[in-house]
């Protein structure tokens, strides 16, 4: 039976940069966020160029984690990806693919890429939520690590 507490408290405040292009899929991910039993400090960039100088500019720590969605303008997010793990300052940075996109190609690029995990954006904000919190757990306990191919994709009940 499933314990209907499912969300722990984290007890770590994390940094988190959210690289998203569409307003309504960032207002879902800070409502999410909300409503999870942690303390972040959110950043929002809506393009590849906006991300890459956020991440570069002098004197910013890096988040704790980068969700990045793969449709975005200006530069997109697997040539800003492809720079992040080029950059001996960034390739580190935990990457979290977020996006609608769902061709095997383009999984396997950014699993190439050595990108952490992969979420599609599911339709349910339920679902959303626990994908989410997955990540903030993983991150939290400093135990985020590159996965197996069979490991990258996050699902809800994987």
């Amino acid at each position: 039976m499933k314990n209907n507490n499912e969300y722990q408290p984290i007890n770590r405040k994390l940094k988190i940069l959210l690289a998203e292009d569409d307003n309504a899929d960032c207002l879902l991910f800070e409502e999410v966020i909300a409503e999870l039993p942690v303390s972040v400090n959110l950043f929002t960039v809506t393009n590849g160029e906006e991300l890459l100088g956020w991440l570069n500019k002098k004197g910013n720590k890096l988040p704790d984690v980068l969700f990045l969605d793969l449709n975005m303008p200006r530069k997109n997010g697997f040539a800003a990806l492809g720079e992040i793990k080029r950059s001996s300052k960034l390739q580190d940075l935990p990457v979290i693919i977020f996006t609608t996109a769902n061709d095997k190609e383009r999984i396997k690029q950014v699993y190439k890429d050595a990108a952490h995990y992969y979420i599609r954006k599911p339709n349910k904000f339920s679902d959303l939520k626990k994908l989410v919190y997955k990540i903030l757990v993983l991150i939290s306990e400093n135990n985020i690590s590159l996965p197996d191919k069979e490991h990258f994709i996050l699902k809800v009940d994987s």
